[in-house]
Parts: structure tokens; C-alpha cells; sequence
């Protein structure tokens, strides 16, 4: 099994910044890659970002890139979301997830970030 905690939402002006924190445990050994995933009011969760438990190789939405940043602190096991110039559209739930294959299977229990204008 593999343990999520997610901290670091908050709320935050429009052209703000916030930075999310995943600390994970357990068997974080077998995890291929880890990722963070959202979800508005009243829509369906979406993918953010995503890095390899390597850390070399990233993933962004369209949306996000350019602004968002995802990276790995290899001693502490912790993978982070550096957001900058936040938008109003990018208030949500914020969610990290771990997968060993195919899916997301491990989630954490999320964090709310607020853009305020």
C-alpha cells in the first residue's frame, strides 16, 4: 500500500502562486509515477501533471503548462506542484495519485485551492 497526504492549498489572488506538497509512504518502491489531478465545482476530475517516480520525465495538461511545475524530492518521497500566475479557472480540489502500472490507483484525500480576483 501506498500512503498520500497532500497539503499546501490555500486561497490565493488571481496571478498569485501556491505550491502543493504530496508526501507519500509506504511502498513507495513500486510506484512508476505519480500525479496530480483536479476537480472544479459541478465538473469532472481532470488531469494536471504528472512525473515519472524517476523524475526525469514530466507531463503537463494544456492548460496548465507554462505555469505549473511538478517535481520530486527524492529523499523525502514528497512531489510537488509549483503554480504560478493562477487563474480564477483554476479553483478546485487538487488531488495527487500514485500508480505501479496502467492506473491511478492510490489518492490522496486532497487539497483546496481558491482564485480570488
Amino acid at each position: 500500500q501506498v500512503q498520500l497526504v497532500e497539503s499546501g492549498g490555500g486561497l490565493v489572488q488571481a496571478g498569485g502562486s501556491l505550491r502543493l506538497s504530496c508526501a507519500a509512504s509506504g511502498r513507495t518502491f513500486s510506484i512508476y509515477q505519480m500525479g496530480w489531478f483536479r476537480q472544479a465545482p459541478g465538473k469532472e476530475r481532470e488531469f494536471v501533471a504528472a512525473i515519472e517516480w524517476s523524475g526525469i520525465t514530466t507531463y503537463y495538461a494544456d492548460s496548465v503548462k507554462g505555469r505549473f511545475t511538478i517535481s520530486r524530492d527524492n529523499a523525502q518521497t514528497t512531489v510537488y506542484l509549483q503554480m504560478n500566475s493562477l487563474k480564477l479557472e483554476d479553483t478546485a480540489a487538487y488531488y495527487c495519485a500514485a500508480r505501479r502500472q496502467l492506473i491511478y490507483e492510490y489518492w490522496g484525500q486532497g487539497t483546496r485551492v481558491t482564485v480570488s480576483s
